[in-house]
C-alpha cells in the first residue's frame, strides 16, 4: 500500500478546500520552489477578473507586489487585455521604491507601462478628485511588514477615505503578514500622538495580513468604502515569511531580508532619537546597536543577562558608510535571533534602550526634543519616555498595555480571514 506522505494530506486538504469554499485551486508553478501560498494577486488573476469588466483600474503598489513568480502586479494588469490599467498609486519610496525613506515622491509616467503614475507621499497624501476621477476600482497589492510605523497601511487608509468620498471600489489583493498572524505587542497608538507612522489606535505588531487590517480600518475607524478582499489560498496565522514557500522582495531600501522586519520592531523605534545608530548606513540594517562611546563587550554582557527569548547579543565594531555615525568607529551589539516564533521585537527594543541608559547615563538618549517628539509618534505615546526616564523596569512597562491589548484581540476577532 502507497505510504501517504503530509504533502500529499495538504494537497488534498487544499483541493476539498477550494471546491466547498469557491477559492482559487493553487497555480502551477513553474519555478523550482513550490510555494505553499497562494497569493491574492494571482487568485484574483485566476478566478475574479470579471469584478473589472469594463471598468477602470487603477493600482497602489510598488516593487514589493509581485505573484509567486516575482512578476510585478503592474506589469500583469498592464499586460492584461481584460484590465484596463488607467492609473497606478505609489505609496514611500515611489512605485518602483528607489526613492530614500521620508522623501517626498512626485508623479511620473511609468517608463515601463507608460500608466500615469500619481504620487501619495509627496504633495498628497490622499487622492484627489481628479486622481480618482481616473478609475472606478483601486486595487492594492503591497506587501505590509506587520509594524503599525510603517506607512504602506496608512497610503492604503487614505485611498479607502478617498474612496468613500468619491465613491469608488476598493480591493485588496491579500499578502501575508511575515511576522506571523498570531503574536501581538506594545500599547495602543493615543489621539494626541496619531500621525501618518501611527493613524490608528493599534498595536505596534498588531498579526493581521493588509486585507484583514484594511477590513478593520474600514469598519472601526469610520471609513465605509466599498471594499473587496481577495484571500489567500494556504495561508496560515502561525507563518512567519520563512513557512510560505514565497520568496522575499525587499519591501523599502533598508529591508533587504524578511528576517529584517523582526530586527526593525525592536531597533526602529529607538533609531528615531538619533543617538544609538540601528544599523541604517551599515550593511546590516536594523540588526546592530552602538556608538562610538559604547563597550561592546560590556553591553552584550548586560543585555545577555537579561536572558531575552528568542535572541543572543553579540559584542561587535562596525563603521557605518553613511547615516548617523557615519565614517566613525562603533562599538556595539549584533542580534542574533534564535527562535524567531518566541522573539520580542517591540520588549526587546525597550530592554536595549533602558541598558544603555543604566550603562552610558552621560549620553542622554532624550537629549533632542525634535528626535524625541518622533520617536513619540512611532511610540504612540509619550507615557513610554516618561517611564523610561523614571527608571520604571519594562516588565511594568509591558503590564501597562496588557487591558488595550486585550479589547484589541477582541475586536480583531471580527477581522480574521485566516
Amino acid at each position: 500500500m502507497k505510504k501517504i506522505t503530509i504533502g500529499m494530506l495538504f494537497i488534498l486538504f487544499l483541493t476539498f478546500f477550494s471546491c466547498s469554499h469557491k477559492l482559487v485551486r493553487p497555480m502551477p508553478l513553474k519555478h523550482h520552489q513550490r510555494s505553499k501560498v497562494v497569493l491574492g494577486v494571482e487568485n484574483f488573476l485566476q478566478n475574479y477578473k470579471t469584478l473589472v469588466k469594463g471598468k477602470r483600474v487603477g493600482l497602489l503598489t510598488n516593487p514589493s507586489g509581485v505573484d509567486s513568480k516575482l512578476r510585478s502586479t503592474a506589469d500583469l494588469f498592464a499586460a492584461d487585455p481584460d484590465i484596463n490599467l488607467t492609473a497606478l498609486f505609489g505609496p514611500e519610496h515611489g512605485i518602483r521604491g528607489a526613492i530614500y525613506a521620508g522623501e517626498k515622491v512626485s508623479d511620473e509616467v511609468d517608463p515601463h507601462t507608460g500608466v500615469q503614475v500619481f504620487s501619495l507621499y509627496g504633495k498628497h497624501r490622499k487622492p484627489t478628485k481628479a486622481m480618482m476621477d481616473k478609475v472606478d476600482v483601486v486595487f492594492v497589492d503591497i506587501q505590509d511588514i506587520g509594524l503599525r510605523a510603517y506607512t504602506y497601511i496608512y497610503t492604503m487608509a487614505k485611498v479607502m477615505e478617498a474612496a468613500a468620498e468619491f465613491d469608488k471600489e476598493v480591493i485588496i489583493l491579500d499578502r501575508p503578514d511575515p511576522i506571523g498572524g498570531e503574536k501581538i505587542e506594545g500599547n495602543l497608538v493615543e489621539p494626541q500622538f496619531e500621525s501618518f507612522v501611527g493613524m490608528f489606535p493599534i498595536p505596534y505588531r498588531y498579526a493581521m495580513t493588509i486585507g484583514e487590517l484594511a477590513k478593520l480600518f474600514n469598519n472601526e475607524f469610520n471609513i465605509h468604502c466599498r471594499l473587496k478582499v481577495i484571500p489567500m489560498v494556504g495561508w496560515q496565522r502561525n507563518m512567519l515569511w520563512k513557512d510560505t514557500g514565497l520568496l522575499w522582495v525587499p519591501t523599502s531600501p533598508h529591508v533587504p531580508h524578511w528576517e529584517t522586519v523582526l530586527y526593525m520592531g525592536a531597533t526602529g523605534t529607538f533609531g528615531e532619537l538619533h543617538v544609538l545608530s540601528e544599523g541604517v548606513g551599515y550593511t546590516s540594517p536594523f540588526e546592530i546597536v552602538g556608538a562610538p562611546w559604547v563597550d561592546g563587550y560590556q553591553f552584550a554582557r548586560a543585555l545577555n543577562d537579561l536572558h531575552l527569548p528568542g535572541v543572543i547579543f553579540r559584542p561587535l565594531y562596525f563603521k557605518p558608510y553613511y547615516a548617523h555615525y557615519k565614517g566613525q568607529v562603533c562599538q556595539g551589539v549584533q542580534l542574533h535571533i534564535t527562535d524567531p516564533y518566541i522573539f520580542d521585537s517591540y520588549s526587546t527594543g525597550l530592554y536595549i534602550m533602558q541598558t544603555s541608559m543604566k550603562l552610558y547615563p552621560d549620553h542622554n538618549l532624550f537629549g533632542q526634543p525634535d528626535r524625541v517628539s518622533m520617536f513619540n509618534k512611532v511610540m504612540g505615546c509619550d507615557w513610554i519616555t516618561k517611564d523610561l526616564q523614571q527608571g520604571v523596569p519594562v516588565e511594568k512597562i509591558i503590564q501597562k498595555w496588557q487591558p488595550d491589548i486585550e479589547k484589541f484581540k477582541e475586536m480583531r476577532k471580527k477581522y480574521l480571514i485566516y
